[in-house]
Parts: structure tokens; C-alpha cells; sequence
């Protein structure tokens, strides 16, 4: 204090000499004295320097970690982490000049200097006073930080005194929230210490250690750390902590919140995977108290990601007890809970355990509170994930107005809850009921809004959803009125393939239930020879879309002349050798309609294209077989396309196909191996009279 004083006075001198001085000497800058240089402070905000970082790449939503993150260190490991091991966003560190500092900053300071220099009567006595202050404040948090406050704290979490662990482990608790103390502890290897706390046989120590550990861990070094220094099996063995006579169970809330933290890295999932950790979170889910059971979910809704993990939810029934949580009227809970089920319904089983679960019906009740877009992404995307596949789930959503509701949303919700939206509606527009009340709730003006987007997973789920909806006549009209064909015309030049293969699928509908469907397509100028050109791709959906467009497209003579003058059949031909059963099945198709236009069948036989597809009859696919007899037939109607088949020895398979239960495969069959004996016998007739 003597010294503070002494500081202060000789700063006062200096500044009054300096004001007597103002007309015959320029004015001098205040300087500190040699106490406060020596902390590193200075009468400007100093200028941080940032850290050495690479920026990290991050997969476009589904998931977990929804919002990619700022940037790690340059020691961080790459190989330690996964596509969602993203940092938290770094917030940008703004506070006043040092003259501005309030005091609180100045006494937290002093405060600090005693916990290294005093006894330890005097390191509890400032640990309790530093507790006076609210450390959630960032001012406060850089007053711990910025005079080594934090080295002073991690190095007290190694002493043998339990009380200087605690209070030390409470600051630190309250100061880990701020994004730039994370950082710095683990520039410093906070988490060794930490870690260690995990095993003391004190209850609150080891409650606070794992709080702790929860905030650093939403830094990725800090979760990497933990996992390395045995984290992740301690925290493992907080979830078995018996609960209290009231039910309170803090310690095993503390360590779910830190397991929380950590799943976000591949590896810490596989070890608590490891560590058999999900019958213990099926036994917390049970226990009935929501502070518990909000990090619990939080875990399921990480972990759900990985099948073994999915499979084991299941043999343990977690999936009813995460429908449970649907009911409870906790907000948190049951956004959490609503991710966990978008993740665990990828597995056909959970959709049919959700719905006998009762979980349909909140999931719709919930879709009412859309001004809260965390809940709706979510609820969107189990409701999608559940709707997958499942017809008896779309009846149910069907039943519960959820298409109205979702239309409402295409409106008012993010890009990340859009996504969702249209990805669910284009589940239920599979039913025809849905598709007209998509209509009926103005459900195509939006979603074709959307097409003007940048956004590609968004794109390529509102061209699924507008596919889907253009199987109605009178959607379709709607669609063609609102300029929609154009813009899914369009998006057949985006660069990203699967944007590419959406809207190809789309447009085929568009065009099977337009009204003038062959002069529709030609006014798009340049159009026809881009679908056409796109079967230069190498992306098979993109083949296999392009050829279930163009089977459309050849449908109208006109435009069957245009697209073989860009050279369609030797574009197709080139594809026929392909394994891949769908692309089978549509090549076929636009094959099989391409023939109509004379010239193409020999066309097809002379680039080598028969033999191929005689081939495609030996497929496990009935479609396939549908397809290539189609194909067939229209081939056979050309003489040396004959004699071709008989020689890849297609007559054995058809005579099989004409036994088949599809009267139309039937009739293929029969027509293509009659087309054959008739050239068989007409040789015969001319070469025996």
C-alpha cells in the first residue's frame, strides 16, 4: 500500500510540473512508474497479438455443430479431431483504455498479487474476497488474466491444501466462460491439473473440476487434452455418483456437462463409447430431474451421429426416454431432445419406436413455437428424419396438420431451419393429400423463392420438395405460372453435383404433368443441349437424373430431334457398360425412348449399346429388368439389333420375364423375343425358299 501511495504521489508531482511548465516546454507524456510497467500495462489499450492459426474447414448441417467456428492454434492436431470438432466463435476483445479502467479491475489486480505472495491464510482470504467480484463480468476476467492470474490459479489446483483447490477451482469456474481464457489455458495445459481433480475423494472438488472442464472443453485443444490426460474415463465415473436424499445429484450434472463438451471430438466419443457409458446415461435419463437430464440428452444428441452408438441406444431403450423428455415443459429439454431424435432416426427402427412412443404428436405440438429457431431446427429435422421412408409416419403428420405448419415456416425461419423444412415436406409431399394442402397453405411461392438461394443443401432440398409437389396437376400449374421450371432449368450449371442431380429429378415430374410439356422445354433457349452435355458428367446421380430427364424430354418428337442432333445416342451409349443398377434403369428408359426417332436405333447398335444392356436382365433389380426389356423391345424393332441379342444370348432371360407377375414386363418380353423370331424365320424363309 505504501508503495501504491508513493506511486500515486510522485505521478502527481510529475503531472503539476508538467503543467507549470506548459508555455515554455511542449507537454510531456505521463509515463507509469516502474511497479506498473513492470505488469506489463499501459495507459492504452495494449494491442493483443493473435495467435498462429489456420482456418478449419467445416461440413455444411446436419449435425451436431451447426455454426462453423473461428480458427484453432498452430499446435492444434489435426488428426485428433473430426468435421464437428469446430471452435467456438471467438468474440472480438474490446475494453477501454487503462485511464478507463474501473476500479473493480485495479483491486482485483492487487487481489491477485496475494494469492502467490501470501501465506495461506492470506491465499484463502483473497480467493473468498476475489469471489466478491462478478467474475461473469469480462472486465473482471481480464483483470484475473492480464496480471497472470490464471497461472497463479492453475498452479494452486496442485497444492495439497483442499481449500485452496476449491476456491481456486470456483474462479476458474466463473472465468472459463470467456472464449480467450479458454485459449489461454491451454497454451498452459490447464487440463492436466484438472483432470487430476477428477480423482480426489472430495465431492465438490471433483464437482467444480468437471464444470470447469465443461467450459474449456467448447476449445478444441482443451478437449483433446483431457482425452490424453485420462479425462474422459473420470468423467465416465462421475455419471455412477449416487444422487443426494433430496434427488440433487451435482456431481454426475457436472460431469455429463463436461462429457457434453467433449463429445464434439471423434476420438472422446470412441472412448466413451469404450467406457460403456450408455447404460449409465439410459439410468439418468430415468431419474427424473431435468438439470440432469438436459446434458444427458445433450451427450445422445452428440453421440448419435455414430451407428454403433445408435444401435446401442436402442438395445438400451434410451429412444423412449428421449420421447419422454417431448412432454416436460422445459424448453432447453425439449430442444435437445428433439436433436437427439433428428440424429437417431436415421436408423428405420427409431422411426417406427418414436411413433409407437407417442412422439408424433409433440413433435407437431411443438412446430406452434416458431419464434425460437434452435427448437425448430430440431423439431424440423426429426420430423424429416421420421417422415423418411415411413408412410405410416407421413398418415400421422398428415393427420396433425403438420404440412400447414411447416408451409408457415418457409417464411420466417433461418437458413439452417429451412433446410429441414423443405427437406420434411419433401418427405410428406409423397402423399397426395400433402401435396395439395402444400398448395392449399401457399407452400409453391416460397419454395420457389428459395431457388434464387445460394445456399446448396437448401437447394437441393427445396428441388426435391418442388419435385415432389409437380406430381399434381394443379401444382404443376402453379409451378410453370411462377416461372419454376425456369429456375430449376437453371440449376443444372451449378457446379456442385448433387444441386445438379436435384434438379434433373425435379424436372422430370415438371415435365410428365405440364400442359405443353415439349413446347415448354423449348423455350428455354440452349436448354436441351445442357441436359444433353451433362451426360458428361462423372457423377452418377448426375448420369442417372439426366437420363430420367431426357426419357421425359424425348417424349415429344420435336425435342427428340433437337437432343439427337447433340448427339444423345452416342452420349448414352457411352454409359451402357455401367454396374450402378439406377443408372441402369434410366439409361434404359431414355434409350428405350430415344428409339422412337427412326435413324437412333441403328444409331444405338452401330455405338456398341445392345450388348450391354442385354446384360442389364441379370440384374437383382426388378425395375432394372423392366427398364432394359423396354429398352429391348424398341431396339429389336431394328434388324441387326436382332441378331446382336441372340448372340449376347438375351432369349433365355426374356423367356424368364415373360413368367414375371408386371403385365407390362410381360408383354416387353414377349414383344422383344417375337421381333427376334420373326427376323430368325424371315432368314429362314429366304435362305431355304
Amino acid at each position: 500500500n505504501n508503495n501504491n501511495n508513493s506511486g500515486s504521489s510522485s505521478s502527481a508531482q510529475r503531472a503539476g510540473k508538467t503543467q507549470d511548465s506548459t508555455s515554455t516546454t511542449s507537454i510531456k507524456r505521463l509515463q507509469p512508474n516502474e511497479r506498473w510497467a513492470n505488469l506489463g500495462l499501459s495507459l492504452e489499450v495494449p494491442q493483443r497479438k493473435p495467435a498462429a492459426s489456420t482456418s478449419r474447414p467445416t461440413k455444411a448441417r446436419r449435425a451436431s455443430a451447426r455454426r462453423p467456428g473461428g480458427a484453432v492454434s498452430e499446435d492444434y492436431n489435426v488428426s485428433d479431431s473430426d468435421d464437428s470438432d469446430v471452435e467456438e466463435e471467438a468474440t472480438e476483445e474490446r475494453r477501454p483504455a487503462a485511464s478507463d479502467l474501473p476500479a473493480e479491475y485495479w483491486s482485483i489486480q492487487k487481489l491477485v498479487k496475494y494469492l502467490s505472495g501470501g501465506n495461506e491464510t492470506a491465499t484463502i482470504i483473497a480467493l473468498c474476497s476475489l469471489r466478491d467480484f462478478d467474475l461473469t463480468q469480462e472486465m473482471c476476467q481480464f483483470a484475473v488474466r492480464d496480471v497472470g492470474g490464471l497461472d497463479v490459479l492453475v498452479n494452486l489446483l496442485e497444492t495439497d491444501d483442499v481449500k485452496c483447490r476449491i476456491g481456486a477451482l470456483q474462479i476458474l469456474k466463473d472465468i472459463s466462460v470467456n472464449y480467450q481464457v479458454k485459449q489461454t489455458m491451454a497454451d498452459m495445459d490447464a487440463m492436466r491439473p484438472l483432470t487430476a481433480c477428477l480423482k480426489h475423494k472430495n465431492d465438490q472438488l471433483k464437482s467444480l473440476a468437471a464444470a470447469t472442464i465443461a467450459n474449456c472443453a467448447h476449445f478444441a485443444r482443451n478437449r483433446i487434452e483431457v482425452r490424453r490426460n485420462g479425462g474422459i474415463e473420470k468423467l465416465v465415473d462421475l455419471l455412477r455418483s449416487p444422487a443426494k436424499p433430496d434427488g440433487d445429484n451435482e456431481m454426475a450434472r457436472c460431469g455429463a456437462m463436461a462429457l457434453w463438451s467433449c463429445s464434439k471430438n471423434r476420438k472422446n466419443k470412441e472412448r466413451m463409447f469404450a467406457a460403456n457409458i450408455v447404460p449409465l446415461l439410459a439410468s439418468l435419463l430415468q431419474s427424473g430431474d431435468i438439470a440432469l437430464a438436459v446434458p444427458v440428452v445433450g451427450i445422445v444428441e452428440q453421440c448419435a451421429v455414430r451407428p454403433d452408438f445408435r444401435r446401442k441406444f436402442l438395445a438400451q431403450g434410451v429412444v423412449p426416454l428421449i420421447v419422454t423428455n417431448l412432454h416436460k415443459d422445459n424448453v432447453e429439454l425439449q430442444t435437445h431432445s428433439s436433436s437427439a431424435i433428428f440424429k437417431l432416426a436415421e436408423d428405420p427402427e427409431v422411426r417406427a419406436l418414436v411413433r409407437n412412443s407417442n412422439g408424433l404428436t409433440p413433435l407437431a405440438s411443438l412446430l406452434a413455437q416458431s419464434s425460437n429457431s434452435n427448437l425448430q431446427w430440431g423439431v424440423t429435422g426429426a420430423i424429416w428424419m421420421c417422415c423418411m421412408d415411413s408412410p405410416e409416419n407421413v398418415d400421422a403428420f398428415a393427420g396433425l396438420k403438420v404440412v400447414e405448419q411447416l408451409v408457415a415456416h418457409l417464411g420466417s425461419q433461418p437458413e439452417d431451419v429451412l433446410v429441414n423444412v423443405a427437406g420434411a415436406l419433401s418427405e410428406l409431399a409423397s402423399k397426395d393429400t400433402c401435396r395439395k394442402a402444400v398448395r392449399a397453405g401457399g407452400g409453391i411461392e416460397p419454395l420457389i423463392r428459395l431457388l434464387s438461394g445460394t445456399n446448396e443443401s437448401l437447394l437441393v432440398k427445396v428441388t426435391r420438395a418442388l419435385g415432389k409437389c409437380a406430381q399434381d396437376v394443379e401444382n404443376m400449374v402453379q409451378i410453370d405460372k411462377l416461372d419454376g421450371v425456369r429456375l430449376l432449368w437453371s440449376l443444372l450449371k451449378s457446379p456442385n453435383p448433387e444441386v445438379q442431380a436435384s434438379a434433373a429429378w425435379a424436372l422430370c415430374p415438371c415435365i410428365q404433368y405440364a400442359k405443353n410439356a415439349g413446347e415448354m422445354v423449348r423455350s428455354f433457349v440452349g436448354g436441351l443441349e445442357l441436359v444433353v452435355g451433362l451426360l458428361r458428367s462423372d457423377d452418377a446421380e448426375v448420369q442417372a437424373s439426366v437420363c430420367a430427364a431426357i426419357a421425359q424430354i424425348a417424349r415429344d418428337e420435336e425435342n427428340l430431334a433437337v437432343i439427337t442432333d447433340h448427339g444423345v445416342v452416342s452420349l448414352l451409349s457411352n454409359l451402357s457398360n455401367t454396374r450402378d443398377d439406377q443408372l441402369r434403369r434410366w439409361l434404359a428408359e431414355a434409350v428405350g425412348h430415344c428409339c422412337s426417332w427412326s435413324s437412333n436405333r441403328a444409331a444405338f447398335g452401330e455405338c456398341h449399346a445392345v450388348g450391354p444392356i442385354v446384360k442389364y436382365l441379370k440384374s437383382k433389380d426388378t425395375k432394372v429388368h423392366k427398364s432394359a426389356a423396354f429398352a429391348l423391345n424398341e431396339l429389336s424393332k431394328y434388324p441387326g439389333n436382332c441378331v446382336t441379342m441372340h448372340e449376347a444370348g438375351v432369349v433365355a432371360p426374356l423367356l424368364d420375364l415373360v413368367g414375371s407377375d408386371d403385365e407390362q414386363l410381360q408383354e416387353y418380353a414377349a414383344k422383344c423375343i417375337a421381333n427376334i423370331r420373326r427376323l430368325a424365320l424371315a432368314n429362314e424363309r429366304a435362305k431355304y425358299g
